[in-house]
């Protein structure tokens, strides 16, 4: 499956980026597409998902790299590795969540390559998209590439390719917001509001458009959480159930419980409900199966992967059933610790 042919681009700053992106955004052109850690898009390329006349090569962009600490709360160039979210002190220390999550990201080659903006980006993924071009002609194509069709959900009008990124999910937990810039000027948006639900137009990015950072609020460190990652292979494979958990340590008790859970609907999603679980006479088991149900409430998976919808969603509510008994565990061994030690 050879590339087509396109034109690569290769600015060393930032405003030569969006310039370039700004210049070549015209709707007449094929479309422009904007190469992070390419470990998405070159494999798409070459499937023919897209083929763009240009490719913009970011990785020469210092200021897109990077983890620093400022005034707003931790900052994330959009360029900053996987691998380097893995390792970071600062993240491991007060947004364990966000490590566990790009620990689970394929395996170590690929999260050398991998960005968090591309994660955060990360095109939507179903078993009747990402094929060969002659696989896909085979069946008529689907609503989201050349054709008119959704295989998934037959008769109905939307795309129901599910987003699969591991990050997004722990980033929501975290209160996370972006910075997306175009040659006009920048944005600051929370990420909550970036993904639309829709498979085939999941991001709200216009085509002059990067994100360029990613920034985690001082209000959220510390929290305790953990990610928990369903696939069918240990590394390469995408999450075909993510699930990410979340909570505050506040007067010696737990509070705000958040649930994140990603790969199960068209967007990563921020379940509803969580923060009003815990109360002071809940017991650890009744926690964790509330939060169950209203995970498992919450995805919408359909035949979007090699897996039925219905293991993967009593996988999203065994996940989420495990992730907060052993946050909540953890705590209550943490607190007895505490007391022995005074």
């Amino acid at each position: 499956m050879p590339l087509s042919e396109f034109q690569l681009l290769r600015p060393r700053t930032l405003a030569e980026a969006l310039a370039m992106l700004s210049n070549r955004a015209d709707k007449s052109v094929r479309a422009t597409c904007v190469l992070a850690g390419g470990t998405d898009l070159l494999p798409s390329m070459r499937q023919k998902l897209f083929e763009p006349e240009f490719v913009l090569d970011l990785r020469l962009v210092r200021e897109l790299k990077g983890i620093r600490e400022t005034e707003q709360g931790t900052e994330i160039g959009a360029l900053t590795s996987l691998r380097e979210l893995e390792l970071s002190p600062i993240l491991r220390r007060q947004y364990v969540v966000l490590t566990e999550a790009a620990r689970s990201v394929a395996s170590p080659v690929i999260r050398n390559m991998g960005t968090i903006g591309g994660n955060i980006c990360l095109d939507t993924r179903c078993l009747w998209y990402n094929q060969s071009l002659a696989w896909r002609k085979s069946c008529g194509f689907c609503i989201k590439k050349d054709g008119d069709l959704c295989h998934v959900a037959p008769g109905g009008n939307k795309c129901w390719a599910a987003f699969s990124g591991d990050t997004p999910p722990a980033l929501l937990c975290l209160n996370a917001e972006i910075e997306v810039g175009s040659a006009s000027g920048t944005r600051r948006i929370p990420l909550n509001d970036f993904y639309t639900g829709i498979g085939d137009n999941y991001r709200k990015l216009q085509p002059n458009e990067l994100v360029t950072r990613v920034i985690l609020p001082h209000n959220s460190a510390g929290y305790r959480g953990t990610y928990r990652k369903f696939r069918i292979r240990g590394s390469i494979d995408y999450p075909l159930a993510g699930v990410a958990i979340t909570m505050k340590k506040s007067n010696g008790g737990i509070e705000g419980l958040r649930l994140g859970i990603t790969a199960v609907n068209p967007a990563p999603i921020l379940v509803k409900g969580t923060e009003n679980l815990i109360t002071n006479d809940s017991s650890l088991e009744a926690v964790a199966e509330g939060a169950a149900d209203l995970a498992a409430r919450t995805a919408k998976p359909l035949t979007t992967s090699a897996l039925t919808p219905e293991y993967r969603r009593e996988m999203i509510r065994v996940f989420t059933k495990r992730a907060v008994l052993e946050v909540l565990a953890n705590h209550r061994r943490l607190r007895t610790d505490d007391r022995r030690d005074h």
